[in-house]
């Protein structure tokens, strides 16, 4: 379940997302209370927060982690004898969206998508089922996925557009603009029939296909998107 509201709580973490385009969500921690970013994401904190760097599952999970575009380490920050107040920012303009985690709310996200997340929640890498095509497709290859429980926080590029598929219902998204899905969709990795669309075309070798039951958010400004507009206009000469 993806938590659009900007201020949960009750029994739950307390945390607003604010600041768009540029965006950045900033958590009520309770006293012992500890939340997991990757390196570089904290951005403020109260003084009682205490740091910690941690492999967090050992050095197969840190390999895992560290193929899927993440750091191999990851820093885990803990209230010490008050509630405590830390602060998340995105890396690029877009969205930070907020996800409840559980056993039946697995998520799959885009590389380097993971922002932060209650320490209950696990983050491993996620393949394609087809090597070969995934090799190929680009952005859409390795993916990180979310399970366990609680709250984790993913960016964004862009505006977020979400559709939610019904069962053996697909949609055809130029490779890149997938930004999240929920495990229970599946992903495939096609190519673009033709060859005149192949290299006529413009828009790639590649499309991923996302058949449903499940939720799918779609990003407008993929950053490979940008970085390939302004490379022309980057200076290459000597």
């Amino acid at each position: 379940m993806c938590i659009r509201d900007s201020l949960y709580g009750d029994d739950n973490m307390k945390y607003e997302i604010k600041g768009a385009p540029l965006p950045v969500v900033v958590c009520e921690v309770e006293e012992n209370e500890t939340l997991i970013t990757e390196k570089g994401s904290m951005c403020w904190m109260s003084e009682n927060m205490k740091m910690e760097t941690t492999t967090n599952g050992g050095i197969g999970k840190a390999f895992g982690r560290m193929f899927s575009g993440e750091a191999m380490f990851q820093n885990r920050y803990t209230a010490k004898g008050k509630e405590g107040m830390i602060a998340f920012a995105s890396s690029f303009p877009g969205d930070i969206l907020a996800f409840e985690i559980s056993p039946e709310n697995e998520m799959i996200v885009q590389k380097s998508g993971f922002l932060a997340s209650e320490e209950g929640v696990n983050l491993s890498v996620f393949f394609q089922k087809k090597f070969s095509a995934g090799l190929f497709g680009g952005e859409g290859f390795i993916m990180q996925k979310l399970s366990g429980n609680g709250i984790a926080f993913v960016e964004f590029d862009g505006h977020i557009e979400t559709y939610e598929l019904e069962k053996g219902e697909t949609m055809i998204i130029d490779t890149g603009y997938l930004a999240a899905m929920s495990g229970s969709c599946s992903i495939e990795i096609q190519s673009v029939p033709g060859i005149k669309n192949k290299f006529l075309g413009g828009e790639g070798l590649f499309n991923t296909k996302i058949t449903g039951p499940g939720k799918i958010y779609l990003q407008t400004m993929p950053i490979s998107s940008v970085a390939n507009s302004i490379r022309p206009f980057i200076p290459t000469g000597n």
